[in-house]
């Protein structure tokens, strides 16, 4: 995945045009050299166009086309309108205030999937708290923010979950850890009304929720929470996210995913079956 520490996180689809420009030059049979000549730039330019590491200049991706041997004016005239789009900052832009870089390619990942799927081990994921968990979540998580921070990152979760509710929405498949559902996030209320967010969710035809119960033992994901994405866009490959304290890591090639997925299908097996959940859910919310 392209780097994200400076200029915030590409979109995902500038990094399917970056990897058509990527393709288009090998087929023409240059080196990163040879395209640099074109534009009188670093070959740097040119891998770092290809990474979705920098915006994509028009003046620049029309004279390689044109270099990689694309004539038709019709599919020049394509590719320019779809870089000008890409080059378009996220909706989650406006909460770059708030927004670290490496969660911006995040946000902008889940955006964009088809297939979305998760095992989380701590928290009930962003796209299904409620606003009242969430504020809880924040405030453990950054006990030095002033309250207008904590309140940005609540609207910024929020409006993330604005993705399940749109035309056609993407598949969520998460498999929870029992103990998401045992500790007490901001107190028996604030858990009786997210687990009824989580019973509600389970009605949602694109949504599949399972709970991993302590009794089924160890499994293969007990290091930590992960995100698989998958995009209908063909070019572009499925892309596992794990995260940490400071930062975050996204695995793009097919070996690293393939992991992820495996241990997910397991998790799958072991945990309670999707048609279950309600159930599972509304005994542990009769606890509270």
């Amino acid at each position: 995945m392209a780097d994200t520490r400076a200029g915030g996180a590409p979109t995902v689809l500038r990094v399917v045009l970056g990897r058509r420009l990527g393709d288009l030059r090998r087929r023409a049979g240059l080196t990163y050299e040879r395209a640099a000549e074109a534009l009188d730039v670093t070959h740097a330019t040119i891998r770092r166009m290809e990474r979705a590491e920098v915006g994509l200049k028009i003046p620049y991706v029309e004279k390689l086309l044109r270099t990689y041997g694309v004539t038709e004016q019709s599919e020049i005239d394509s590719f320019l309108s779809l870089a000008r789009e890409a080059n378009r900052p996220g909706w989650w832009h406006r909460y770059r205030d708030v927004l670290p870089d490496w969660f911006s390619a995040f946000v902008s990942l889940e955006s964009e999937s088809h297939v979305i799927r998760a095992y989380e081990p701590h928290y009930v994921p962003g796209l299904l708290q409620t606003e009242e968990y969430a504020r809880a979540v924040l405030r453990a998580g950054m006990p030095h923010a002033r309250e207008e921070e904590i309140e940005r990152g609540i609207a910024l979760r929020l409006e993330r979950q604005r993705l399940l509710a749109r035309d056609e929405p993407p598949l969520l498949w998460v498999v929870m850890d029992e103990t998401v559902l045992r500790r007490p996030i901001g107190g028996a209320e604030v858990m009786r009304g997210q687990i009824s967010r989580l019973i509600e969710a389970c009605s949602m035809p694109t949504v599949r929720l399972q709970v991993m119960p302590f009794a089924a033992g160890p499994h293969p994901a007990m290091y930590g929470p992960f995100h698989i994405f998958r995009f209908p866009i063909p070019e572009l490959p499925d892309v596992a996210y794990s995260e940490s304290l400071v930062g975050a890591v996204y695995f793009d090639q097919r070996d690293d995913v393939s992991a992820f997925q495996e241990a997910l299908d397991r998790m799958c097996a072991q945990a309670a079956p999707v048609r279950r959940t309600e159930a599972v859910l509304d005994g542990l919310r009769k606890e509270l």
